[in-house]
């Protein structure tokens, strides 16, 4: 199944999901580009590769939204993803999380992790309802996730169909004094079976004055 092919039928399904619903709450997708470079509003303190190639290491992390371009000369890296519907996430895990997401860009929250991953073939190989089995039922990845809220607010952004070399993009931000939390969280996600189907994942730790 090509990822094109994926995603029509994630969307058809999440289309119909909230029509049965009556929701109407759905935001417009929000479009991103994360550039590390020589400039940005956050500080990048560390890049490591978890799995897979890193990437180059960089001074500042800019992130833009919208269409915004990067310039040529502004970055050594860009990497671009997109708000979507949820994937994978029920009803009932859906407002368990609203209740209790806090949101991005309160004042405490002076230290971040941006964490690019890209899953295997054999992944996107498997039916969404399998992928559900895998990412919520065996891998407890929204439950394990609740009980580090609202301590660490996070989003998700979505990258296989613009063509990056990710598919999806996830940005953490906490308190210092959360940090440890965040670790923790890390470590206990990528000792799941979801993690399994995980080739590349970097971590890039970030911070602001």
């Amino acid at each position: 199944m090509r990822a094109s092919d994926d995603f029509e039928d994630a969307r058809a399904t999440a289309r119909d999901d909230l029509s049965a619903r009556g929701d109407r709450s759905m935001a417009a997708p929000l479009r991103v580009t994360f550039v590390g470079g020589r400039s940005g509003s956050w500080r990048i303190d560390r890049i490591e590769a978890v799995r897979g190639p890193s990437l180059p290491l960089a001074g500042r992390l800019a992130i833009l939204e919208s269409d915004a371009e990067p310039s040529a000369d502004a970055g050594r890296w860009a990497i671009r993803g997109v708000t979507s519907n949820e994937r994978y996430v029920t009803r009932a895990e859906h407002d368990a999380l609203d209740a209790i997401q806090p949101s991005l860009g309160r004042p405490e929250a002076t230290q971040a992790a941006l964490i690019p991953i890209r899953k295997s073939e054999d992944w996107w190989a498997l039916p969404q309802y399998e992928r559900r089995a895998i990412f919520e039922e065996t891998s407890r990845h929204v439950r394990t996730g609740l009980g580090y809220l609202p301590d660490v607010a996070r989003r998700l952004y979505h990258s296989r169909d613009l063509g990056e070399p990710f598919d999806f993009l996830t940005w953490f931000e906490f308190a210092p004094a959360h940090a440890h939390a965040f670790d923790e969280l890390a470590r206990r996600l990528r000792t799941t079976a979801e993690w399994d189907y995980v080739e590349r994942e970097v971590e890039i730790r970030v911070s602001r004055p």
